[in-house]
């Protein structure tokens, strides 16, 4: 399974259709975690799963979702509704009650990722507005038999080599 995902990206449509472009017959899925701050029927947005964030006025974007792809149980939110800035304890207890083996959620703007009870969970960081770095960041995630990769890639595409990570399940 391999996963584009991305978030934070405030209005900015041309980021989202650069990156639907490279990556869309490549990819199982296209994540979106939300402050898109598009209308839900935006073709911007036509090829992401996409939840609402704290800055989308559209009330059709759902605050979460619980998707499978691949076989593998995925939870996206924007992360505002479970204090994300705090703890991840409240977003885990949500992973947990939706059976999710990935987590994706953005909100702080500050990317990250980390392995959890087997769960993985991932910020992006924002593909417009950074925080704690300078980079304009999303994340490729690929899942095969016991490994999950993590990169890390600014908005031109490049790879961020020392963020890349490799965890084992």
């Amino acid at each position: 399974m391999k996963l584009l995902v991305v978030s934070d990206s405030h209005g900015s449509k041309e980021e989202l259709m650069d990156l639907s472009r490279k990556y869309q017959s490549g990819v199982d899925a296209m994540i979106h975690c939300g402050d898109s701050e598009l209308s839900a029927d935006d073709p911007a947005l036509s090829p992401y799963l996409v939840v609402r964030g704290n800055c989308d006025m559209d009330a059709r974007l759902p605050d979460d979702l619980v998707e499978k792809v691949g076989g593998h149980s995925i939870l996206v939110t924007h992360g505002h509704h479970y204090g994300i800035k705090m703890s991840l304890m409240k977003l885990r207890y949500r992973a947990e009650e939706a059976g999710a083996q990935f987590v994706f959620f953005g909100h702080s703007h500050t990317l990250g990722a980390e392995l959890n009870d087997g769960t993985l969970f991932l910020n992006p960081g924002s593909i417009l507005l950074p925080r704690g770095r300078s980079e304009r960041t999303y994340a490729l995630v690929e899942a095969q038999d016991q490994e999950i990769k993590v990169t890390f890639l600014t908005h031109d595409h490049v790879v961020l080599d020392e963020l890349t990570q490799t965890f084992n399940l």
